[in-house]
C-alpha cells in the first residue's frame, strides 16, 4: 500500500502530465484536471480494488465512471500510470486518429474507460445502472463516479439522484467536485446551486463533505469512511471541495483556466512548481 508521500509524488507527476499534455496540442481543459488529481490518484493507487487486464464488464471489482469527461488528461495520466496503457501514450492527447481524445471514448478500445463522458449529466445515471447490475449478479464490489458540480445544472441528475434513492442503491458512491466554478463563472453566479448536502440528504442519500479537497490523508479518510456508509439502504455522496488548477498558482482561484492551455513560459513555470517524480512520458 503507498505511504501518503508515495501519492504525493504520484499526484506531483499527475500534474506534470496533465500541463504537457495541454499545452502540446493547445487544447484541452487543464483547471478541473489539476483540482481533482489529489482524489483520483487516492482513487486508483490506494482505494479502488481493479485489475489492469482490463475487461468491459468489471466483475468482481470497484467500477469508476468519470461523468466529467473534459478532465481527460488527468484520467489519461492516472490510468496510464496505474498500468492500464503505456505511459508513452499520452503524447498522444488530442491527436488525430489516436485512443486519447479530447472527451473519453469506448470506440477505441481504450484500456480503464467504460463509457464515452463528456456529454454532462449522464455519468450517475450510467454508474447507478452499473451498480445495480452488480447487485443482480451478486457482484459484492463498489461503483465510484466523479462529477462537477457545475454539471449538476442538468436536470437528468436529479432523476437520477431520485432514483438512486428510491431504489436503494447502497452499492454506490458518488463524488462531486464541489469547486464552485465552471466554465463561465463561479456557479453563485451562472446557476446558484443552494445547499448541496441538504438538496441530496433531502433526496434520501447519505452525505459526507471533505472539506480539504486537495489533501491526500483527509481524502483518504473521507473515502473509507463513505466505503463505511454502503450497504445500509442509501447511495453516497461525498462533496469534495476542490481547489479548480490546485498545485499551480496562476490556475487557481479562477475559472479562467477550465478550458485554456498554458503557453511555453506558463509551462515551465508550472513545471518548475511541481518537480519531475516518477519520470516523463
Amino acid at each position: 500500500m503507498p505511504t501518503t508521500q508515495q501519492l504525493k509524488d504520484f499526484t506531483q507527476q499527475v500534474r506534470r502530465d496533465i500541463v504537457r499534455m495541454v499545452h502540446a496540442v493547445q487544447s484541452g481543459h487543464p483547471g478541473g484536471s489539476l483540482g481533482c488529481a489529489e482524489f483520483l490518484t487516492v482513487l486508483y493507487q490506494k482505494e479502488l480494488k481493479y485489475s489492469t487486464d482490463f475487461t468491459m464488464n468489471g466483475k468482481n471489482e470497484d467500477l469508476f465512471f468519470l461523468s466529467n469527461g473534459h478532465i481527460s488528461p488527468l484520467y489519461y495520466s492516472v490510468l496510464a500510470r496505474s498500468g492500464f496503457f503505456p505511459v508513452k501514450e499520452l503524447a498522444t492527447f488530442r491527436k488525430l486518429g489516436t485512443r486519447l481524445q479530447g472527451h473519453p471514448t469506448t470506440h477505441e478500445g481504450l484500456p480503464g474507460i467504460r463509457i464515452a463522458s463528456g456529454s454532462l449529466g449522464q455519468g450517475m445515471s450510467v454508474s447507478i445502472g452499473a451498480a445495480q447490475a452488480k447487485k443482480l449478479n451478486g457482484d459484492t464490489r463498489l461503483v465510484y463516479s466523479l462529477h462537477g458540480d457545475g454539471e449538476l445544472d442538468e436536470g437528468q441528475n436529479w432523476e437520477a439522484i431520485m432514483y438512486a434513492a428510491g431504489k436503494n442503491v447502497d452499492n454506490y458512491i458518488a463524488t462531486i467536485d464541489y469547486n464552485h466554478k465552471q466554465i463561465d463563472g463561479p456557479t453563485d453566479k451562472v446557476m446558484p446551486l443552494g445547499n448541496l448536502k441538504a438538496k441530496f440528504e433531502a433526496f434520501g442519500w447519505t452525505v459526507l463533505e471533505v472539506k480539504k479537497g486537495n489533501d491526500i490523508e483527509a481524502i483518504i479518510e473521507g473515502l473509507d469512511e463513505a466505503k463505511s456508509k454502503t450497504g445500509k439502504g442509501k447511495p453516497v455522496c461525498i462533496l469534495l471541495y476542490t481547489e479548480m488548477g490546485n498545485g499551480v498558482d496562476f490556475m487557481m482561484h479562477t475559472h479562467a483556466w477550465h478550458g485554456k492551455p498554458p503557453s511555453d513560459t506558463q509551462l515551465q513555470e508550472a513545471l518548475k512548481q511541481n518537480p519531475e517524480t516518477l519520470g516523463d512520458y
